[in-house]
């Protein structure tokens, strides 16, 4: 009899054993079963434990979403280590102070980011493996001091190390950058992991034969939780390297039989301007998913005129907990602003400047308790500090998200604004989104971004950024007037540009940094 305590690779483990003949991963043209996914990791487990990497140790993972880092995280946590997977966009000197703040035993990447992890990895003496894969020009990444090609890690070198480790040990360290400052590894238990996983898939009705779209980096929590989920049921999980060609993720939609459909807002904005879209095969779809910000109505009605029979749930979260909110289905039509109710066995509360608990109505910091909040920052006490702090029960800790928000009558939360986000004008505290949210209700607005800017009168003045839909014509005179119809005079932009496209970050968020 087994009675271990299960540990999140435990999810690939079980599968395998009752599927291992069915398809667990669609990448490109590559379709690989369970039992491939469970041998291919199990040998890789086996290799870094022979190269030195022991419990505790972390291994990096610089790859695009491909096989080889699916198998590289799996592999890691079978090692009892802890996996970081980095976004491939990621350039040299960043790469450089993620390495030397984490310093891994081992480091998974492909030989076409040869130019970007060269010398960083050079510089690295720490590591004691470095697995590379896919081909090169030449043979530049393979001289790597202690490097091996995939193929050589990835052959039988008997059974993954044990003992076990256990599930208060660290499963993974996810860097967050938030807006300022350098980035900050959030560190992840096992139980982290498994209960966000469970809750999530919980509310979301997962099923075994559910076929889930994943066009969002694995570097990305959003991302390499689709694919935890999708494991831990069973499904079958299709990963796109990005959405660099939407065309594309719509063909796979229609050809893949898709059921889950995960994105954030840019990606759905983008997905709904394809005319054809409504002309391809969706009756698959049966849930879709949103989180970074609530979806604006437009969309949610947009959605459910093109997939009336998908459920779409729209969710709020951070890395430093994974999920807080999600919003059931049956309530999108009478509460369409909010982000929901907290998700299952998380406790959620709103607190002023002095820690105090706030009622309805009144805008706070979102405080999150349960077994999802983080351990805390890869070395980074004073950081840690400033989000957990101790909670209503003797030694606890919760998590002080640093975002503002409010609760209803009824316990449904609504995203106001990052803390760092906030402008302050005239005095008056404006929340971006709540501006956002009214300059989307304009007809012909396509997508809004709005920052505030330095003023030698105001401190900082409300600035907008205005995407139009083609074939609009609407000028920043009338858009203006709508913001005037609709809010508070503060909270009305000085400044509004109309522009083609926003920026966006590795993860198709809008990137307001780049804005100005």
């Amino acid at each position: 009899m087994d009675t271990a305590v299960p540990l999140l690779h435990d999810h690939l483990i079980r599968s395998a054993c009752r599927s291992p003949e069915k398809v667990a991963l669609v990448c490109g043209r590559r379709r690989v079963t369970y039992d491939e996914l469970d041998a291919s990791s199990d040998a890789l487990a086996a290799h870094l434990a022979t190269a030195g990497v022991a419990r505790g140790d972390r291994v990096m993972i610089f790859a695009d979403n491909t096989v080889e880092a699916v198998v590289g995280f799996w592999a890691t946590l079978k090692a009892n280590a802890v996996a970081c997977l980095i976004n491939p966009l990621t350039k040299a000197d960043k790469l450089d102070y993620l390495l030397q703040d984490c310093r891994p035993a081992a480091f998974i990447t492909d030989a076409h980011l040869h130019a970007a992890f060269g010398d960083p990895v050079r510089r690295a003496s720490f590591l004691k493996r470095v697995v590379v894969s896919g081909e090169a020009g030449d043979s530049e990444p393979i001289r790597l001091p202690r490097a091996v090609r995939w193929e050589v890690a990835t052959t039988a070198h008997g059974a993954p190390p044990v003992p076990r480790c256990i599930d208060i040990d660290l499963a993974a360290i996810v860097y967050t950058s938030g807006s300022t400052g350098d980035p900050k590894g959030v560190m992840l238990t096992h139980r982290n992991m498994l209960t966000a996983c469970a809750s999530i898939a919980s509310y979301l009705e997962l099923r075994e034969d559910e076929v889930i779209l994943n066009v969002l980096p694995l570097a990305f929590d959003y991302g390499l939780y689709q694919m935890i989920m999708a494991f831990s049921v069973g499904a079958r999980l299709v990963l796109e390297r990005s959405f660099a060609f939407p065309a594309q993720t719509i063909r796979v939609l229609s050809e893949e039989k898709v059921t889950g459909l995960p994105g954030v807002p840019t990606v759905f904005s983008t997905l709904l301007g394809f005319k054809s879209l409504r002309g391809s095969d969706l009756a698959s779809i049966r849930y879709v998913t949103n989180t970074g910000a609530a979806l604006p109505v437009k969309h949610i009605q947009m959605l459910r005129e093109l997939l009336p029979a998908a459920r779409i749930y729209s969710m709020y979260g951070l890395t430093e907990c994974k999920r807080c909110t999600y919003l059931p289905p049956e309530d999108i039509d009478r509460k369409p602003e909010s982000v929901g109710i907290a998700i299952p066995n998380t406790e959620m509360w709103i607190v002023d400047e002095g820690g105090r608990r706030l009622g309805p109505g009144l805008v706070g910091q979102l405080v999150i308790r349960g077994a999802t909040v983080m351990k805390g920052y890869w070395g980074k006490p004073e950081a840690t500090a400033e989000k957990l702090k101790p909670g209503p029960l003797p030694g606890e800790q919760v998590l002080h998200t640093g975002d503002y928000c409010r609760m209803d009558e009824e316990g449904y939360l609504y995203f106001v604004g990052r803390s760092d986000e906030i402008i302050k004008s005239r005095g008056e505290k404006v929340a971006p989104k709540e501006v956002e949210n009214v300059l989307m209700g304009i007809p012909g607005v396509k997508e809004a971004a709005v920052i505030g800017v330095p003023d030698d009168l105001l401190g900082e003045a409300v600035k907008a950024f205005v995407v139009i839909e083609q074939g609009t014509a609407i000028g920043e005179a009338q858009i203006r007037n709508e913001c005037r119809r609709r809010l508070e005079t503060f909270m009305v932009p000085k400044h509004i540009d109309i522009v083609a496209s926003l920026p966006r970050t590795d993860t198709a968020k809008i990137n307001k940094r780049a804005l100005s």
